[in-house]
């Protein structure tokens, strides 16, 4: 039930050791005795040692309101909040910085782009395409939407494979659509979908194309320009940084474009009793005070990240997918959803027969193994796989293959307790 030299099974682009030293939680005991094994970075990964210090030395030294004050403290919380915009600008190579907003997390990103953007350009008929495996972040401001302005959406099939089917794709471009929004990683099937391609035929139509990058950015490189995509959303939580932050990605014309998502403070340019005017990029869509502290953690695990290597770190993870698969396969029962390890990142959704996922993952916690159980914000394409939940182990940074067999271990425990 346990390899031989897990440490040997795959090739690990870093030392291993000394990342996981980077991040404190990875050294505590669950329970006496059993150290944790954190498998449930799909949801939120850990945070390092650099971003919890940069954030608690902003508490400390220059915790101040950011574009109001002229005073030391005030001026330097400015430039601590601009230098992690910039920092995440080159991040995703954005043109620039000017064209990352912060928003709370990647589900208000896609929202604003749903309000802003859906409703001053959608109309009643008008075509949306999602995908059947879009995290409900990337369904239900649609279905809004859908409700309030009578907008048609339809979706591009999941095939048996945990694909998207992309011949089906190209027959709903012939409908016409104005926009185009989709998952560039699968949260439950870890599939990484064609994003360029999908974005190039898009185009093709005059579609605008929004992509949900939640879980593609924290884990391989994610180029804007590359990809051409009009709208990239993304949370910090989920890639070593804080919660409470996210990022929306736009292109310059379409966000000077698009009207405010919230009134308040600081998003206007002047403010009359019966009018007012917006401010310029970013700042008009980021209306109070914004979360400081929680900018400068995530510019510091932007920071954290790029010393490793984003291509490092994308190795790293799909060796140890493909790693995870390979033992999976081996425990009578289960079956690992979505497609084989090449067209996927480090997320490995299974269940095992005769067994909730609740009651695995409750088992699997009492040996200190933390896996997600659930439909994973996921439910229709639950539905689709005739299911209604599914636990699931992801992987990131800090991973190892020894984690890997010690899930294992832990399955089997399972179906001893349900023997």
């Amino acid at each position: 039930m346990t390899a031989s030299n897990p440490m040997s099974a795959i090739n690990i682009p870093f030392d291993i050791e000394h990342i996981r030293a980077d991040f404190p939680v990875l050294n505590r005991e669950v329970r006496p005795g059993l150290p944790l094994v954190y498998l449930d970075s799909t949801a939120s990964s850990q945070k390092p040692e650099a971003v919890i210090e940069a954030m608690n030395g902003f508490y400390r030294c220059c915790n101040a309101n950011i574009h109001r004050g002229v005073h030391t403290l005030a001026e330097e919380a400015t430039a601590a909040y601009e230098g992690a915009r910039a920092r995440v600008a080159r991040f995703i190579n954005a043109p620039s910085a000017r064209q990352v907003i912060f928003t709370r997390n990647a589900t208000e990103a896609i929202n604003l782009v749903a309000y802003a953007w859906g409703r001053a350009n959608l109309s009643a008929g008008d075509v949306v395409i999602l995908t059947e495996m879009e995290h409900h972040a990337n369904l239900v401001p649609w279905h809004i939407l859908a409700t309030e302005k009578n907008i048609r959406l339809e979706f591009i099939p999941v095939n048996e494979a945990g694909l998207l089917d992309l011949d089906e794709y190209r027959r709903l471009l012939t409908l016409g659509p104005k926009l185009v929004s989709f998952t560039h990683m699968s949260n439950v099937l870890g599939t990484i979908t064609p994003a360029e391609e999908i974005i190039r035929q898009a185009k093709a139509v005059g579609a605008v194309t929004l992509v949900d990058g939640a879980q593609s950015v924290p884990h391989f490189a994610v180029n804007v320009q590359s990809l051409g995509c009009d709208f990239l959303a993304f949370s910090s939580h989920k890639m070593c940084g804080p919660t409470g932050i996210g990022v929306l990605y736009g292109g310059k014309e379409i966000l000077e474009a698009m009207p405010p998502f919230m009134g308040g403070g600081d998003m206007i340019k002047s403010v009359h009793l019966r009018s007012f005017t917006p401010n310029a990029l970013p700042y008009k869509f980021e209306a109070g005070t914004p979360a400081i502290a929680e900018a400068v953690g995530l510019g510091a695990a932007v920071d954290y990240l790029s010393r490793i290597g984003m291509d490092a770190i994308a190795a790293h993870e799909q060796a140890m997918i493909a790693y995870a698969l390979e033992r999976l396969e081996e425990v009578p029962g289960v079956k690992v959803y979505g497609p084989s390890a090449q067209h996927k990142g480090g997320v490995a959704a299974f269940s095992l027969a005769g067994v909730h996922p609740h009651d695995i993952a409750q088992i699997l916690d009492e040996g200190g193994v933390a896996v997600r159980a659930g439909h994973h914000c996921a439910q229709p394409l639950h539905e689709k796989l005739g299911i209604p939940a599914t636990a699931r182990a992801s992987f990131y940074l800090y991973n190892t293959p020894a984690e890997v067999d010690k899930l294992i271990e832990g399955l089997y425990r399972v179906k001893k307790v349900f023997s």
